[in-house]
């Protein structure tokens, strides 16, 4: 039997207590926020670009001088959620000594896929100069995507100035890598795509990141397609000379499965931590 596309690639009908795990990313976002303002750790709201929503929220460890960087791009499929929810998910890192951007960008019906490539490729040159170090980018669902968009981006062509590995190492939540199985469903209006448009802005048909650290993890109770998303993108590229890792976390689902970046102890802070380091 063909598969249901709608089906495996709908994660809140999936998981219908989606709602309360909002919810709960919301207020410990908003805990988070609070509490990394009063001890003076966060610089929220900086903008990068022109719209509202191109903005990056940055919270740092304790320790002082310099520090390794990651850059967080949130999921929603490219059309919904922002950065304030997910303020918390740098309580990892930031534990370990990583400081953490935390970005948006606009969405889709507004603009297109390929131009919110476009803003998280300002973000992370925003936070070169800012900063001038390179980064690790680590993302969820759609921010996974764009977190493989990224360390797979040739920076040379965008910024003569920028190291051609301005972005090493990339760590993909519950991915998605290619876009043509989303053609067919109903979302596919929102996100104005078509067969070519979904190709191209795929990054598994881009030239593989050879020789930089891209990690495809997911929920080992997503949908069959999911796991085999990110499967396939560490198969491909990993051939093709990145230093890739795939794994399954016990237990997550599509959300549930972001929850272990707020713990310091988890093996999914262990592993972005090695990545910010570069220890890989």
């Amino acid at each position: 039997m063909p598969l249901d596309y709608e089906v495996e690639y709908n994660n809140r009908a999936r998981v219908p207590e989606h709602a309360e795990i909002f919810a709960r990313w919301a207020t410990d976002a908003a805990a988070y926020r609070e509490r990394m303002k009063a001890e003076e750790n966060a610089e929220l709201g900086l903008a990068y670009g022109a719209s509202p929503r191109q903005i990056v929220d940055l919270f740092f460890p304790e320790a002082t001088g310099h520090t390794p960087l990651g850059l967080f791009i949130h999921g929603g499929y490219w059309r919904s959620l922002e950065p304030a929810t997910f303020s918390h998910i740098s309580a990892g890192l930031n534990a370990r000594g990583v400081a953490v951007a935390v970005a948006g960008y606009d969405l889709c019906p507004q603009v297109t896929i390929g131009q919110i490539i476009e803003q998280i490729r300002t973000a992370c040159l925003f936070l070169w100069r800012r900063f001038g170090q390179r980064l690790m980018v680590y993302g969820h669902s759609a921010g996974g995507h764009l977190a493989a968009c990224m360390v797979a981006t040739d920076w040379r062509k965008l910024d003569p100035k920028a190291p051609a590995d301005l972005v090493p190492a990339a760590y993909s939540i519950s991915g998605l890598f290619d876009l043509t199985p989303l053609v067919g469903i109903p979302m596919a209006h929102d996100l104005r795509l078509e067969e070519a448009e979904a190709r191209r802005v795929s990054p598994l048909f881009w030239r593989a990141p050879k020789g930089r650290a891209f990690y495809a993890v997911a929920g080992a109770l997503e949908s069959s397609e999911f796991l085999r998303q990110s499967r396939v993108v560490a198969d491909s590229w990993g051939k093709a000379g990145a230093q890739t890792r795939y794994e399954t976390i016990a237990g997550t689902n599509h959300f549930t499965v972001i929850d272990a970046l707020a713990d310091p102890q988890s093996m999914m802070v262990g592993r972005l931590t090695e990545l910010a380091t570069g220890r890989k």
